[in-house]
């Protein structure tokens, strides 16, 4: 869980209807989530909460180039910000990873996310998972690391919950795997 930085509030506020009052509320309580506008200053993808750890674990470690996430635990989603009309450069890239896209949700004009305050508290419903630290520069390849992380972190879930219904417990594992080295071993002899 991180915590924004002035700068970033400064930028994150102007989102709102009215960036004075909401760098107010801000002032007053750090922890308050508020409401706002996506399409202006930032789009959002959201996806549900499983994948969106995923993702963000993903991104993180490879490097890839991604803005502010936040987590709505109740929810239970994960949202990334992108830069504001990314939309078309998302789905052409989701297009060209997969023919079937994880579900997701974009938000642009017209909607709206609530984002944590500048000092969520571990309990708190809304936190950031990479807080804004100041305005994020412009990067093409944003979308294009968010598409292909979303597709790559599916598959990835995809294939562990096929393993978990093959072998429900370590038992089964350990049964199964014996029996193919048997086979195996019996096969190779007959090679010989």
């Amino acid at each position: 869980m991180q915590r924004m930085t002035r700068r970033g509030m400064e930028w994150l506020s102007q989102a709102a209807d009215d960036p004075a009052q909401c760098l107010q509320v801000w002032a007053d309580d750090p922890r308050m989530p508020c409401l706002l506008a996506t399409g202006r200053l930032f789009d959002v993808v959201s996806v549900e909460q499983r994948l969106g750890l995923e993702m963000f674990d993903r991104i993180l470690r490879s490097g890839l180039p991604f803005g502010p996430s936040l987590i709505d635990r109740k929810a239970q989603r994960v949202g990334f910000f992108l830069g504001s009309q990314s939309r078309e450069t998302f789905t052409h890239c989701l297009e060209r990873e997969t023919s079937s896209p994880p579900p997701y949700r974009y938000l642009g004009e017209g909607s709206a996310v609530v984002v944590p305050g500048p000092i969520p508290l571990s309990g708190d419903r809304y936190q950031w998972l990479r807080a804004p630290m100041r305005r994020p520069a412009t990067n093409p390849l944003r979308p294009v690391a968010v598409a292909t992380a979303l597709v790559a972190s599916a598959e990835l879930l995809a294939r562990i919950d096929r393993f978990d219904e093959q072998y429900p417990t370590p038992y089964a594992a350990v049964v199964a795997l014996s029996e193919e080295t048997t086979t195996d071993a019996g096969r190779a002899d007959q090679w010989a």
